[in-house]
């Protein structure tokens, strides 16, 4: 059995909205756009439960949240995985925008 490729993005659904309207998805982060931090940051699906709760808290406190699970075959920029730091996890970045069809599922953050 392999790995599934695909990576993931936590976001306020009203961004992804935003996003679904100018055709990409250019947040990088809970109040940072790719712009200002130089890449779209995701996380694989074990690591999704512990970047949602560092971002958003627990859960329970927040509706508002969808999880974009993106197909990195569908992106046209790379994408690395790195580590915060030396010997850290390592997690995927996204090297540009995220058109809005690389986005193959949008799922409820419970």
């Amino acid at each position: 059995m392999t790995a599934d490729p695909r990576i993931l993005h936590i976001t306020e659904r009203s961004l992804w909205e935003a996003a679904r309207e100018h055709g990409t998805y250019e947040m990088s982060t809970r109040g940072r756009t790719l712009r200002e931090e130089g890449f779209i940051h995701c996380s694989t699906r074990a690591q999704l439960p512990t970047v949602a709760g560092f971002l958003y808290g627990s859960p329970g406190d927040r509706d508002d949240l969808v999880v974009l699970v993106v197909d990195p075959a569908r992106l046209t920029v790379p994408v690395r995985y790195e580590a915060p730091g030396p010997g850290g996890e390592e997690f995927p970045h996204v090297y540009g925008p995220i058109p809005v069809d690389a986005v193959v599922d949008v799922e409820p953050w419970r």
